[in-house]
């Protein structure tokens, strides 16, 4: 709330606008345009004028230091400056093709930081587009934890599974922790469900797979299944023999991760970020 009573417009890292800039903020949201995966994006000369920018030449200056940032810090061009002539009338029923680009939020984001901070509506640009490229990362993470609540459900079910086979294959429900930790020891290098907790801080009384990330849960899942499947198809029976399937199936799982993502089993004893 401004001193005048009025909301200001809040962007990442403080920044704040009142209310008078509202119209330039309309207008980049009226200039939207989505692509067929629904990704947001907007045409250089439609948010030039926008910007403040009369000649397309001057424009084009900016654009090029925006291209030139982008590619400084290790992104592709192409995926954010995407180049899209189009026609236009030149009289007496002529036409002639005038260059354009199809601009996504990260390239108007880098658009807006090389721009003429002396005018107004660059400044605006920038908190819009810092605002919005802030929410697009929290949207993109929420989408992230979506994805691994999902994985969770599937290893959870696969966990339903396994106990099944395991039953049917002779392992008591007294030991059905040792049958489970089998795998976890085979897949960590060693390490049980107990000391995986303790070096990463989960508690004693937590799940361990409700605490670790979605590539963690993928590993533990290919281990979950592998074994359901070696059991069954194998049809395996004694206790101690599920178990040293559990076990080896794990340390086989281990063997295939490094082999295809050069990753020993031990990576999963760091925390997730």
């Amino acid at each position: 709330m401004g001193n005048n009573g009025n909301l200001v417009y809040a962007g990442r890292g403080g920044m704040h606008m009142p209310d008078g800039t509202n119209n330039i903020i309309e207008r980049l949201k009226a200039l939207e345009k989505r692509t067929q995966n629904d990704k947001p994006y907007w045409m250089a000369r439609d948010i030039m004028g926008v910007l403040d920018y009369k000649d397309w030449r001057d424009f084009r200056e900016v654009v090029e230091r925006a291209k030139m940032s982008c590619q400084n810090a290790g992104n592709f061009i192409a995926h954010h400056f995407v180049p899209m002539p189009e026609m236009i009338e030149i009289g007496k029923g002529g036409m002639r093709e005038r260059e354009n680009f199809a601009l996504s939020k990260y390239a108007c984001y880098l658009i807006a930081m090389n721009g003429d901070t002396a005018k107004p509506e660059i400044a605006t640009a920038q908190a819009y587009f810092v605002e919005q490229t802030y929410r697009q990362e929290n949207q993109e993470r929420l989408t992230e934890d979506e994805r691994r609540l999902l994985l969770r459900e599937r290893v959870k079910d696969a966990n339903r599974k396994l106990g099944g086979v395991a039953k049917t294959a002779g392992v008591r429900s007294s030991m059905f922790g040792v049958f489970q930790d089998a795998g976890y020891k085979g897949l960590y290098g060693g390490i049980g469900a107990r000391d995986i907790k303790k070096h990463k801080g989960i508690g004693e009384k937590e799940d361990l797979l409700d605490c670790i990330g979605r590539a963690e849960l993928a590993a533990n899942e290919f281990r979950i299944t592998q074994t359901e499947e070696k059991i069954r198809i194998e049809g395996i029976k004694g206790e101690q023999k599920a178990i040293d399937t559990h076990h080896a199936v794990g340390r086989k799982c281990a063997r295939l991760l490094r082999i295809l993502v050069g990753r020993c089993q031990n990576i999963y004893l760091r925390n997730p970020p």
